[in-house]
């Protein structure tokens, strides 16, 4: 079956193609967009090819990749021979809640080759979070990739022939069916970060600490209260905070390392398109994890909904937070919260919350965490600190409990006897203390509400007939399935 015949477009198979797709206009603009690229490669290949003889244009491409090849392994015979592990962790899968899923890996290196070994990354999950083989292999191939050489151009296959990734079937990087795979892109994130960690004790110039690792978006949709018309928009892609590195703080509202080609949407057209008004848009205070590189800041978005919508969010890596190295602390998780109209914000424990009807003067609230520290937070240069605590970045009591910096409030100068003797307390009662996991942070802890055993965190609809309609309509039209992670 062909989308285009002889260079004739099949219409018959377009039309099957726009029936079967939530928003046709959206989806067959991104249709038509591929083939007028690989039409576009095609002609150019071929315009090579008589400008130049097949037999040059394609011992160039082979020259190419053998000198890419050559600069790679040039890179990898600069890491000590060894073998090298780290394992982090995924929050849950969306149906086994609090359910932690293990992503470990090892790293091999002899000579001028390396290997990736993903075979004890979890198996397979029952929730929509799994991904195929390619995910999996990609994954290995962007850390391998930023490790050597990662601004150097051309980027091509011959990059990755020192690599020989291991990777069986059946894990949740390299899923088979029926594995749902809704939201495939997400453990693949971490999965780069730990490779990281995994040869960050050799290379510390090269590593970088964990990110916030989740594109932090929400499924929203409703009927436009004007003229009734059925929506739906991919709310969040609000960026967030990278890890810092071994000479420079992280990244701050920088999207995750997935999705370059994701970019921040002007608010005021989300407020033209929708039935939404976004109160803010901004850098979260303190999400940054401490350290003598302290980590990028995630940020804070809170939209007020004008009509009656569906709210549903699926983000990962709230509990478990994007991690510092050597020394250096935790950062901020992602979280989600809703705040009905004049009301208090209501928190989770985790970020999959499902089916949450918002009236209006309702609002959702979406955080991205931030970026691991690097080296001891007590390490950092008090006038850095000075800085961030004047810019907003670090509160004044963030600066004291957890980079031993007493500034005054008045004067929002630092009181450097007062420092001097706080951070040799500190580091004789090995303080401050690190919390990667934010149910075991006694400082930052909040109230969350808590799903049964087993159970998806829902909450009681407002009306429960305005509940229903709503829901009925909206998978009517194809917008919204009731099932797990939808």
């Amino acid at each position: 079956v062909k989308a285009y015949r002889r260079g004739e477009i099949n219409e018959e198979i377009v039309a099957i193609i726009r029936m079967n797709v939530r928003v046709p206009e959206r989806a067959m603009g991104d249709l038509r967009a591929q083939i007028a690229a690989v039409k576009t490669g095609e002609r150019r290949m071929s315009e090579l090819a008589g400008k130049f003889g097949a037999d040059a244009v394609t011992a160039s491409m082979r020259a190419i990749m053998d000198q890419s090849e050559a600069a790679a392994r040039d890179q990898v015979r600069l890491i000590p021979d060894g073998y090298y592990e780290a394992q982090s962790y995924m929050d849950d899968d969306g149906v086994d809640l609090g359910q932690r899923v293990s992503i470990k890996v090892s790293v091999t290196v002899n000579g001028d080759e390396m290997t990736i070994d993903l075979s004890e990354v979890a198996d397979q999950v029952k929730g929509f979070y799994n991904s195929g083989e390619t995910a999996g292999r990609s994954a290995a191939q962007v850390a391998f990739r930023c490790i050597t050489a990662p601004l150097d151009l051309p980027f091509n296959d011959g990059c990755f022939r020192p690599l020989d990734i291991i990777l069986p079937a059946g894990k949740v990087i390299s899923a088979v069916k029926p594995a749902p795979m809704r939201q495939w892109m997400t453990y693949p994130m971490t999965v780069v970060d730990t490779v990281f960690k995994a040869l960050a004790p050799v290379i510390p110039e090269r590593a970088i600490a964990g990110h916030h690792a989740d594109l932090c978006t929400a499924s929203i949709n409703g009927r436009h209260p004007a003229d009734g018309r059925l929506f739906i928009y991919l709310g969040g892609l609000i960026g967030g905070g990278w890890g810092a590195k071994h000479n420079e703080d992280g990244m701050s509202a920088t999207i995750c390392i997935n999705d370059g080609d994701t970019h921040n949407g002007p608010s005021e057209q989300v407020e033209a398109k929708f039935p939404l008004i976004v109160q803010s848009y901004r850098l979260r205070p303190d999400s940054g994890g401490a350290g003598r590189q302290r980590g990028g800041l995630g940020t804070e978005t809170i939209v007020t909904t004008r009509g009656e919508i569906m709210f549903n969010a699926q983000i990962d890596r709230v509990e478990c937070r994007p991690w510092g190295l050597f020394g250096g602390l935790s950062a901020a998780g992602n979280e989600v919260a809703l705040r009905r109209a004049g009301g208090p914000e209501q928190h989770f424990e985790n970020g999959k919350v499902l089916g949450r009807m918002l009236e209006p003067g309702d609002s959702y609230i979406l955080r991205s965490g931030g970026g691991g520290g690097f080296g001891s937070p007590l390490e950092r240069d008090i006038a850095l600190v000075e800085q961030d605590v004047r810019q907003g970045y670090v509160g004044a009591d963030a600066a004291r409990t957890l980079y031993g910096v007493v500034i005054d409030p008045d004067s929002g100068r630092t009181d450097h006897a007062a420092t001097r003797l706080l951070r040799a307390a500190m580091a004789e009662l090995g303080l401050p203390h690190d919390h990667p996991f934010r149910s075991e942070d006694p400082e930052r802890r909040t109230v969350f509400d808590r799903a049964p055993p087993g159970g998806t965190l829902r909450c009681d609809p407002v009306d429960p007939v305005k509940f229903e309609r709503l829901r009925a309509e909206l998978a009517a039209a194809g917008l919204s399935l009731d099932r797990c992670c939808s």
